[in-house]
């Protein structure tokens, strides 16, 4: 989930202040985590902490409403801040991206593309639980699952395109006329596409956020395919690693022991 935390960082100072070029600083002062990155963390906890698809989805609601509570100034939607304040159980029949960038820990949690399409949808569900915000999430997590086992991205698009989304327009066509879009289908798409036309992991969060738009989260689902297929590089990851505190540096270990 390193790939999403790092899209999503690089991708914050430009969300209100779109850059529609690639030659942006790739890390400044103004690069920060947001609730992108929160929320990943979250569904790591919970799925470290689950052995069945109920105690999932159980878990998923706890584990957001408390790193919602620890966290509560990081940039939440509207509906989604009220569902972490009064603490409800209930989904909202949302089809917000919040859905697909915080499903990265889902993609690698499981061995087979059934059980992570299935998994991606409770994660989902649990909140946005519209058609199209259970396909965001499933398509971004079956993206990640088939990038890091090792499939080519003719592959990727071909999953996608069957199942999923139209990817027959490149970035050039989207950037002109892209504005914010912060629902699954107005975004997903695009961020699939930054990652099948990247050439390396820097390549494609730059392109991601070159989009315009809601820029931190279309670079965090883009980054996050992207890290399975080339990796998160060293200096990158340490500029991460350095934004983050220790409570998150100390998720993200557990994460990583959890995975060995």
């Amino acid at each position: 989930m390193l790939g999403a935390i790092a899209g999503d960082i690089i991708g914050s100072p430009y969300e209100w202040n779109n850059y529609k070029r690639v030659d942006f600083p790739l890390f400044s002062e103004a690069s920060r985590f947001t609730d992108d990155s929160v929320m990943t963390f979250a569904m790591a906890r919970a799925l470290r902490n689950s052995h069945t698809e109920e105690e999932f989805a159980r878990n998923a609601v706890e584990s957001m409403q408390d790193f919602g509570h620890r966290y509560p100034r990081v940039g939440y939607g509207g509906k989604f801040a009220m569902w972490l304040t009064v603490r409800a159980n209930q989904p909202y029949n949302s089809f917000g991206n919040g859905s697909a960038m915080r499903v990265s820990p889902v993609a690698w949690a499981f061995s087979d593309l059934e059980t992570v399409e299935k998994y991606a949808a409770l994660s989902a569900g649990v909140t946005h639980n519209h058609p199209e915000g259970i396909k965001g999430a499933q398509a971004a997590a079956g993206s990640i699952f088939l990038a890091r086992t090792g499939h080519k991205k003719d592959d990727i698009r071909s999953y996608v395109q069957g199942k999923y989304y139209d990817l027959s327009r490149t970035l050039d066509d989207i950037r002109p006329s892209y504005k914010f879009n912060a629902t699954c289908q107005g975004s997903v798409p695009e961020a699939i596409t930054a990652f099948l036309e990247g050439e390396n992991f820097e390549d494609t969060v730059r392109k991601a956020v070159s989009l315009g738009g809601d820029s931190d989260t279309i670079a965090c689902i883009a980054g996050s395919i992207a890290e399975g297929m080339y990796g998160v590089p060293e200096d990158i990851t340490v500029e991460v690693m350095n934004r983050l505190d220790d409570f998150l540096r100390g998720e993200l270990e557990d994460w990583r022991k959890y995975l060995c």
